[in-house]
């Protein structure tokens, strides 16, 4: 069997005639480098995450906004697997699953959110772990695209990644087999909970790591995102989950792809750790800068309501919005507990003012949307020239 060994792991030719990945044990030997420029950048980006935390507490009611930060992610998270849901079709299906003119991929998204917060809620009870990683998954593929490719479950057999319709040998990747994946996972649980490096460097590791073992047979790139958020919240590196490198990764797709095979093939450990502590800086400024927005745009709001004389209705229905930006008037009337009319007079008097705005066009199923909070969370058009690389798949035996 033919051998090509890197620092990270070997190439190994299987009797099959394909070669996949075998990686080594964390964390990597030799040590990470970590030079002057390292330390500078992981003092950056420690600040920053600092800052985006305490941010975070000032918040009237961080639930609110976690609760979109958590749909922007899975929206974003989901599109680089491919899928062409948006912000809009998620909130879009919440107020109403039974529309025909929702994509049908929104599921994996809305499967993506339950999945978010299902994880958050075990980690009070159980602590960050394979069991924990398989619980995940399994609502992850819950009744969406994938079902019935083992939720929950680590694979059986060989997996590989790359253009669609490739075989094995025509693989961009091909994951280490059962035997190996199983010892990796093994580790990688370990690794978990070694704390001999700085938690986002560690952060960093673990990610590449289980990107390479794709443990498995589908949902990998969303269930790795996912542990980033889960880590950083149980290392205590962040106390409100409002990290998320989903954009980042999406806006640099090319090379977030090419830092991870340079770490199999090369074992560049450096500089795909500079590239996701890049990535953790740039993400908690841009949200620190969001949530201050945030802050600014509901006093604005508030201090409006409150002179224009909506009362209490109007200010608890404003609180709404920041958790349900796309609304109609049941769920106003729902969510406050109040008549019909109430709700709809509410509504129409924060249309008059500005707050809200009126998206259908229609008399009757009148749907509204909280516009300026929407803008603040809406994803950047990419600039003229980015690059996409093809699409590539995950396949199994």
């Amino acid at each position: 069997m033919e051998e090509v060994v890197s620092r990270s792991g070997r190439f190994l030719k299987q009797p099959e005639g394909y070669v996949a990945f075998v990686p080594s044990t964390l964390p990597p030997e030799p040590p990470l480098v970590v030079d002057a420029a390292m330390i500078s950048l992981l003092s950056h980006a420690d600040r920053a995450v600092g800052r985006l935390d305490g941010v975070t507490r000032t918040l009237p009611n961080p639930d609110l906004f976690l609760a979109m930060y958590v749909r922007r992610e899975a929206v974003l998270s989901s599109q680089i697997e491919g899928t062409q849901s948006t912000l809009e079709d998620v909130l879009s299906y919440e107020l109403d699953p039974k529309q025909r003119e929702v994509p049908q991929d929104v599921e994996e998204v809305v499967n993506y959110v339950r999945a978010m917060n299902y994880g958050l809620e075990r980690l009070a009870t159980l602590p960050l772990s394979l069991r924990l990683i398989r619980e995940i998954h399994a609502e992850l593929l819950r009744g969406a695209r994938g079902a019935d490719r083992m939720p929950g479950r680590f694979r059986e057999t060989q997996n590989w990644i790359g253009p669609e319709g490739a075989s094995i040998v025509e693989a961009t990747f091909v994951p280490p087999p059962v035997a190996p994946m199983t010892e990796s996972l093994v580790n990688l649980e370990s690794f978990f909970h070694g704390g001999a490096h700085p938690p986002l460097i560690a952060c960093a590791m673990a990610h590449a790591q289980f990107e390479t073992i794709h443990p498995f047979l589908d949902g990998n790139g969303r269930v790795g995102r996912l542990l980033i958020t889960f880590q950083l919240v149980h290392a205590g590196v962040l106390h409100r989950p409002l990290l998320y490198l989903s954009h980042y990764f999406k806006r640099r797709r090319a090379e977030y792809y090419d830092r991870l095979m340079a770490v199999r093939e090369d074992g560049n450990w450096e500089a795909w750790t500079t590239f996701f502590l890049r990535g953790v800086a740039e993400t908690a400024e841009e949200a620190t800068e969001t949530a201050e927005k945030i802050v600014k745009l509901q006093e604005e709001h508030r201090t409006l309501i409150q002179e224009a004389g909506l009362g209490m209705s109007g200010l608890r229905m404003l609180e709404l919005l920041f958790q349900r930006p796309l609304f109609n008037v049941n769920l106003v009337r729902d969510t406050l507990d109040v008549a019909y009319n109430t709700a709809r007079r509410v509504i129409d008097q924060a249309t008059a003012l500005g707050i809200v705005e009126e998206v259908t066009g229609a008399r009757r199923f009148r749907v509204f949307r909280y516009t300026p909070y929407w803008r603040l969370l809406e994803e950047p058009q990419p600039a003229a020239g980015d690059y996409t690389p093809p699409q590539i798949t995950e396949t199994a035996r």
